[in-house]
């Protein structure tokens, strides 16, 4: 602990490095770093967005290089590569069309959930952010 730098700067342990990296709009990229910033901004070599489906399975679409700017990076970290080809041995690899149509029938399913429950609750005398009369 005595050489954490707060920041960007303690991303310096991370170059060359395999990451997965979760960006705000929700993709998964996974790839190289090689450069970074003192904004967090992220410079990936050989990335893969990866889509990861609740029926076990994933596909892939390769990127190349990729530029991240910082303020979309929600999470990142390092994968071990040992435990990489465990997690991988249980998944499936599928054509991406059917990764992401199937995870789009997941969000799909989700949104339903929410609304359906934001209506129970507003129902119920709750209040609910983002419905008519929500006093904001």
């Amino acid at each position: 602990m005595d050489n954490f730098l707060p920041g960007s700067a303690s991303l310096v342990d991370c170059v060359d490095k395999k990451l997965l990296v979760i960006l705000r709009d929700s993709r998964k990229l996974i790839g190289w770093l090689r450069s970074y910033d003192q904004f967090a901004n992220l410079v990936l070599q050989d990335t893969v967005e990866r889509t990861y489906a609740e029926d076990n399975t994933y596909g892939d679409v390769y990127r190349g290089i990729f530029l991240i700017r910082g303020e979309n990076v929600v999470m990142l970290g390092e994968i071990d590569k040992e435990k990489e080809t465990t997690v991988m041995s249980t998944l499936q690899q599928v054509p991406i069309e059917t990764a992401k149509a199937s995870a789009k029938k997941e969000l799909d399913r989700r949104k339903r959930n929410e609304k359906a429950q934001r209506r129970a609750l507003q129902e119920r005398g709750f209040s609910v952010d983002g419905v008519e009369g929500d006093q904001y």
